[in-house]
């Protein structure tokens, strides 16, 4: 299973990391100047969860971010099931009427 949120869709972000030499204009120097770069990734922080879902009295396991569950702990793990259902159907209604 791929490293997404199952709500926010959120996924890992790209960025790179940099490597200065030289002192500050400040200090009087001539400038910090970039003498390397390497890629990394700004990780999401995704939790595997179990919830319980009154309406459908069950559990429920999903790969969930902080702010997932910050919106779930707002308006309630049926209504958010509830909205990502509605956003699906949408998606294949948009597919049906392009294709």
């Amino acid at each position: 299973m791929s490293r997404v949120c199952e709500i926010t869709k959120k996924r890992f972000g790209k960025g790179k990391t940099y490597n200065y030499r030289g002192i500050a204009k400040y200090k009087g120097g001539i400038g910090l100047n970039i003498t390397g770069s390497c890629k990394r990734q700004h990780r999401i922080n995704l939790m595997e969860q179990k919830l319980w879902s009154p309406e459908q009295k069950r559990w429920i396991k999903l790969k969930l971010t902080a702010h997932a569950l910050r919106i779930i702990d707002k308006v309630g793990i049926d209504e958010v099931l509830r909205r990502e259902k509605r956003k699906e159907a949408m998606k294949k209604k948009v597919a049906k009427k392009a294709g």
